[in-house]
């Protein structure tokens, strides 16, 4: 039997099993994945250009797309921080570029995780998004290990269509994503 590794077509054939369970009557219901965001703060190191291109040069290599580099709106004086001062970079992923990033995080980069048990099913708001905070961007295969001293976190929020929290679970197993387990031996 022919194993589907695509998200695209897992997404397609997840409406027959997901049918019943959610009591879905029309094929237009199906959830959708409409985009993915991947954003960086850059915290205390924002006065700092060099490591603020290695950040953008990395999320480039990550997603292969140009960050969109995020400003402040309003000064804040406990920070030190003025308006119009970069904060973080940002890159919205859609289409095809949308599901490379997904098949290449599920099939590739989770796994290589260190200590990875699964995506708590917390991560999942109301509104049926998905946030995955990853602490190291090495990671990624794209990036490379020899510059150790700019390891930098990011986030990854999958927006989906769904409805609320439990659909989008559902969903999301459906589709593939490695939620963890609940351990008998707390």
């Amino acid at each position: 039997m022919n194993k589907i590794t695509n998200i695209k077509d897992k997404i397609n054939l997840s409406f027959d099993s997901l049918k019943e369970k959610l009591g879905w009557k029309n094929k237009m219901q199906i959830i959708k994945i409409e985009k993915v965001i991947i954003s960086v703060g850059v915290g205390k190191i924002r006065k700092d250009k060099r490591k603020l291109e290695v950040i953008q040069d990395r999320l480039r290599k990550i997603t292969g797309q140009k960050p969109l580099a995020t400003k402040a709106k309003r000064p804040i004086a406990a920070y030190k921080l003025r308006a119009g001062e970069v904060i973080g970079y940002c890159v919205t992923l859609r289409g095809k570029n949308m599901y490379a990033f997904l098949d290449k995080l599920i099939n590739i980069t989770l796994p290589r995780t260190k200590d990875f048990l699964g995506i708590s099913k917390k991560s999942v708001d109301s509104m049926g998004n998905l946030n995955i905070g990853v602490k190291e961007h090495t990671v990624f295969l794209e990036t490379s290990d020899e510059e150790v001293m700019n390891v930098f976190g990011l986030c990854i929020t999958v927006v989906s269509s769904a409805e609320n929290k439990n659909d989008a679970i559902d969903f999301f197993t459906e589709v593939g994503l490695p939620f963890e387990k609940k351990s008998k031996i707390k």
